[in-house]
């Protein structure tokens, strides 16, 4: 399963090709459009690389303009906005085909000391009393059309776990509030930005379908276009993408084919170590 991480660190490895100029690939079995979540890890990744190292990211924005397309490689273009004493900012754009998909603000701090406090994370079960996905997935595999199969099955990147197992098909209305335990499944590492790299990229799974909960319908079932409209994040603490963390999810809010969403990343000894925003585009068909 390592191999997996490390084809995921690949894919967030851009190829650097002129000053502020990165170009990341998409990987060959994706669908019609490339992930979110491997724009945002990418973008992240390329505003880091004009960064000093001594500097971390403590919150992002983002916009995804276009569905990017899979088959072609995205270039991303970084503006050095400010260096300040205590705070870096980064803006990049990323482009494909000449017109831009997606792009982002980011600001990075010196380490400081402060004050320190945290909300407590949700007394839920651990990720060892629940099947994988996988498992859940082969439960259904034989309703999946035959030329989607083998991708629905394809190991993954990050390993997730629900406290509220999904519906893939048949979906029942139920409150909008998610709890998934995910990790890399794999080692990262130990350097901080590659880990915040890969949370961005995994932050982007599961988000979106806390809002689909009282709707009862489902990304399987055709009933509803879905896409990711705007993304943030706040960095908090420390942490290891290949240790379990839990994803906290609720969505306040549904309308005019949108739905918000929230989300808070605890370890698994209940350190608050990152939050989430995402509206979503949640179109009934």
């Amino acid at each position: 399963m390592s191999g997996q991480v490390e084809n995921l660190l690949s894919l967030l490895d851009l190829e650097p090709i002129e000053v502020n100029l990165f170009r990341g690939e998409s990987p060959a079995d994706s669908w019609q459009r490339v992930f979110g979540g491997q724009v945002i890890g990418q973008a992240l990744v390329a505003a880091q690389r004009t960064v000093d190292a001594d500097r971390h990211c403590h919150s992002l924005h983002a916009y995804f303009i276009r569905p990017g397309d899979p088959k072609v490689p995205i270039v991303y273009e970084v503006d050095r906005s400010r260096d300040g004493r205590s705070f870096t900012t980064r803006r990049v754009i990323a482009i494909q085909h000449g017109k831009q998909i997606f792009n982002m603000a980011a600001s990075f701090q010196m380490p400081e000391e402060g004050f320190d406090h945290q909300i407590e994370m949700p007394d839920i079960p651990g990720p060892e009393t629940l099947p994988s996905e996988i498992e859940m997935r082969e439960a259904v595999a034989d309703k999946i059309p035959a030329k989607m199969r083998d991708r629905f099955l394809r190991p993954r990147p990050i390993e997730l776990r629900f406290v509220e197992p999904p519906s893939y098909f048949d979906a029942e209305k139920r409150a909008p509030v998610s709890h998934v335990w995910f990790r890399a499944v794999g080692p990262v590492g130990d350097d901080v930005a590659l880990n915040q790299c890969v949370l961005a990229y995994a932050s982007d799974m599961t988000l979106l379908d806390t809002s689909l909960n009282p709707h009862g319908v489902s990304w399987m079932d055709g009933k509803v276009q879905t896409a990711s409209l705007d993304h943030a994040m706040w960095f908090h603490r420390p942490f290891k993408a290949n240790g379990w963390l839990l994803y906290a999810q609720d969505a306040p809010s549904a309308f005019g084919a949108r739905g918000f969403n929230r989300g808070n990343i605890f370890t698994q000894d209940g350190v608050l170590i990152a939050s989430v925003t995402q509206e979503g585009l949640m179109r009934p068909r």
